[in-house]
């Protein structure tokens, strides 16, 4: 079996994660794993597992983007696959495009990664012949915005890799180097939110929360600042520094170590004030054994149901996230075990396209 993944980048995130870890599952089952996209720092890490990487700029959101169909077209015809995945809408439109030239079309799924906010561009992820939901939350909007029936959307949640995510203590000089880059989180019960710096991911309503309290806390909050985001992070600094949260509340960037973040983490937090569509994040820290709190809506309300139902929380209710903070700071519970792997939903997802093989033979 050929299956051909397109994505905006391969760079460090979510969808581009489960791009790789389907890849390299694909290649360990004795299948071919091809992936076109506009390139990035895991590319090397692609190609190294055995997959074959076409660089085509379709990442880039312009109108200019379109007339790559042509490039596009040939590079798929030369590949010849059996399935082509889409996961992402404007490399979405330019494979609509391209697709019209082919003259064999292979089987066409694309995952909904989100929930997204303008439906008219968002429509083309329904022009295939199989939808992915990460959720349960995804599938309703699916079904209620696009014309997708119910028999043509199969869920298969995002996994972690539990060799990466596990309940092994960190390192001992590991957890020496971290609290000598952040002393300010020694001796003191840290919470961490994990989350790109964007209004929406909810690290205002996390600075409010340490504001509200005692100095034994330190909210560390990790995550990437895009250049169009500069002006909000300033905003967020001014907050802490109004509120004299200086000493209590760390900007600690992007990191390539987060495994080690939740490990030396005492909660970690979700607090999107949008439903996510999942919460990767979650399911990491719940690997590491680490408890996860979180707003009782969307896919963090999905996860938490499943595998730690204590860390719940109403949403905006900061009286119930100061309570429930408090609480499971000196709670001996636990999570589940996360039943959320990267094994599941590259297999699930295997498994789909065989059937879908298997359906479309049958014709």
């Amino acid at each position: 079996m050929k299956v051909l993944q397109i994505l905006p980048q391969l760079n460090i995130g979510g969808v581009e994660r489960g791009t790789l870890d389907l890849s390299k599952a694909l290649i360990e089952k004795n299948h071919q794993s091809f992936v076109i996209s506009g390139g990035g720092s895991m590319v090397e890490d692609l190609e190294m597992s055995g997959a074959k990487h076409f660089e085509i700029p379709v990442h880039v959101k312009s109108i200019k983007t379109l007339f790559l169909a042509d490039e596009l077209a040939k590079t798929i015809a030369e590949i010849d696959p059996d399935i082509i995945h889409i996961r992402s809408r404007m490399p979405a439109w330019v494979n609509y495009r391209a697709y019209k030239r082919l003259k064999k079309k292979p089987i066409l799924v694309s995952t909904f990664h989100g929930l997204y906010s303008f439906p008219f561009y968002s429509k083309v992820m329904s022009f295939v012949d199989h939808a992915i939901s990460i959720s349960n939350t995804v599938e309703s909007y699916i079904l209620k915005t696009y014309k997708l029936k119910k028999e043509n959307i199969t869920i298969i949640p995002r996994g972690c890799d539990p060799k990466e995510f596990d309940k092994t203590s960190i390192n001992a000089d590991e957890k020496n180097d971290l609290f000598e880059e952040f002393p300010k989180l020694v001796n003191k019960k840290v919470l961490t939110i994990p989350a790109r710096i964007t209004k929406w991911k909810g690290v205002n309503e996390f600075i409010e929360l340490l504001s509200i309290l005692d100095d034994s806390y330190h909210g560390l909050i990790v995550g990437p600042v895009a250049r169009s985001k500069k002006s909000y992070f300033k905003k967020l600094i001014k907050k802490v520094e109004s509120l004299k949260l200086e000493q209590k509340i760390t900007f600690a960037g992007s990191r390539k170590d987060i495994a080690n973040i939740y490990k030396i983490s005492d909660l970690v937090f979700n607090l999107s004030q949008t439903p996510e569509p999942f919460g990767r994040t979650m399911i990491e820290a719940i690997a590491c054994g680490r408890k996860v709190i979180g707003w009782n809506h969307g896919g963090a309300s999905e996860i938490l149901n499943e595998l730690f139902p204590m860390g719940l929380v109403e949403l905006n209710n900061m009286d119930d996230l100061q309570e429930t903070t408090i609480n499971l700071c000196s709670s001996d519970s636990a999570p589940k075990e996360n039943i959320f792997t990267a094994q599941k939903m590259t297999d699930s997802t295997i498994d789909l396209y065989e059937r879908l093989i298997e359906k479309d033979n049958s014709f």
